[in-house]
């Protein structure tokens, strides 16, 4: 477990936004993200997990700069994030999708070089020479730099995003939902990979998933969201072996059990109903129409996230009543 007496890195205060219902401008507004924060610490790595659709794109794309935030703050080194060119280098993107998110008309050379143009890092034969130093320290050969994206496997092309984001030299990637497009095999290689960047280039990385495997053989400590709302955070291993939120729980006996719905139905916990509509959410506890342990007072407000064990966070109403 890493050292959280120092100052975060990288925080998060609060950040909030929210969409019309359908993407039409009559449409109902929900919040994709509600009041979450984080805090990111030098050389760690924080996963965030939860269903598709429960905030965690969106919240990276705030944290990032793609998606400006209705309300909140984010701040780098304890200064508000300003996006100037350095603040942009500092916190670097891997997408999710390695088919989409390189430019097809564009060599590997350019892809990469992309960020050394734009902040002016290398011209010439430094160019050159530093997208094949890029190249070799995501595992491929610097010779197909003058290739282009249909030629790459989806496990090549995400290396090519990789080395694309470590081009602007930054402390801070986000990675959102890097391995989920890619097959098991190249799935554990891609983890690998980051995991040795970050000790090589003293790197802290977000690391966005819905696999609880992968998440708990990267993070060092794990953030849960759902329907937008943070749910409970800490230690890894705490959250993965002793869950405090009942959401929290239930993903976790869903990734241990190959027939999840059985397993819970045998413990008798099945979350009832089905998720709410998130443009019609109800009041109280989100969570309130799935959770087995539901009472009386989680319909009646949102609970706040209490702390919990060592440096852990859930926000349930039974922990209040414990």
């Amino acid at each position: 477990m890493l050292d959280h007496t120092d100052a975060p890195l990288f925080e998060a205060r609060g950040l909030s936004k929210s969409f019309r219902a359908g993407g039409h401008i009559t449409g109902k507004k929900f919040n994709a993200v509600k009041d979450a924060s984080l805090k990111l610490y030098r050389g760690e790595t924080l996963g965030i997990v939860g269903e598709s659709g429960c905030g965690k794109s969106t919240l990276a794309r705030m944290l990032v700069g793609l998606e400006v935030p209705d309300g909140g703050d984010v701040l780098l080194r304890g200064q508000a994030l300003v996006r100037d060119k350095a603040s942009r280098r500092a916190v670097q993107m891997v997408f999710q999708d390695p088919y989409l998110s390189l430019n097809p008309r564009l060599t590997v050379m350019d892809i990469i070089a992309e960020p050394l143009d734009v902040h002016g890092l290398a011209r010439g034969a430094a160019r050159k020479a530093r997208v094949g130093e890029l190249l070799d320290a995501v595992g491929l050969d610097p010779q197909v730099s003058s290739r282009f994206p249909h030629e790459f496997s989806g496990g090549q092309r995400q290396r090519i995003g990789i080395a694309r984001a470590l081009a602007a030299d930054p402390q801070i990637l986000v990675c959102d939902e890097p391995v989920s497009a890619l097959d098991v095999s190249v799935q554990a290689q891609v983890v690998n990979l980051l995991i040795d960047l970050q000790a090589r280039f003293g790197l802290s990385i977000i690391f966005i998933a819905h696999d609880l495997a992968v998440v708990r053989a990267m993070c060092h400590r794990t953030m849960v969201m759902y329907m937008g709302r943070v749910v409970e955070v800490g230690d890894t291993d705490t959250v993965m072996q002793h869950p405090n939120h009942p959401y929290t729980q239930m993903l976790r006996r869903s990734a241990l059990e190959p027939d999840p719905r059985a397993a819970r139905l045998a413990r008798g916990t099945t979350p009832k109903g089905e998720p709410p509509n998130p443009a019609n959410l109800p009041q109280g506890c989100v969570f309130q129409s799935r959770c087995p342990l539901v009472f009386a007072t989680c319909h009646q407000a949102e609970p706040d996230l209490l702390a919990v064990g060592d440096q852990g966070k859930a926000a349930c109403w039974h922990l209040e009543a414990r």
